[in-house]
């Protein structure tokens, strides 16, 4: 199922082992390829990540950056859309034409991503929830919106 015309995910600084290793996991069975912009809150090869990835870290494409402003160039080149998911978007993911070089983009469990990075997306889509929770958990939310964009890529 290996596809390079399928999103991207893009994870910035995860701050938990365990979120990021069902990431991965979740990123191998449906074949697409994954980046990770550094620094992490935790070391990549840590046995919390390991044991929630299991042997699927080695069958997905992981790219590393070592911070947003590296990330950040190589994306200008690109030309692919940096669509960030975050609690603080107007604009409904499902409403969202999600297309097959798009890079999704989502922030860290603790304060998602700074403002410098928030006013550099191409776009701002939120996953909407009940008015008296506070946002999903960060492999939720990412199993949510990338079977959005593959849904959209695969009808289209």
């Amino acid at each position: 199922m290996k596809n390079k015309k399928l999103v991207n995910l893009v994870l910035f600084q995860p701050e938990i082992p365990q979120n990021t290793g069902a990431i991965i996991r979740l990123c191998s069975c449906l074949g697409v390829p994954m980046q990770i912009i550094e620094p992490c809150g935790f070391i990549l090869d840590d046995k919390r990540l390991k044991r929630v990835a299991m042997d699927y870290m080695m069958k997905n494409e992981i790219i590393r950056h070592k911070s947003w402003e590296i990330f950040y160039e190589q994306k200008k080149k690109s030309r692919k859309r940096l669509i960030l998911f975050t609690t603080k978007a107007n604009k409904n993911f499902q409403n969202f034409n999600f297309n097959s070089e798009d890079l999704l983009l989502f922030g860290n469990e603790s304060s998602g991503v700074p403002e410098t990075v928030r006013k550099a997306v191409d776009e701002s889509v939120v996953i909407p929830i009940c008015e008296n929770a506070r946002s999903l958990n960060i492999s939720m939310s990412v199993a949510i919106g990338v079977s959005e964009a593959l849904r959209q890529i695969k009808a289209g």
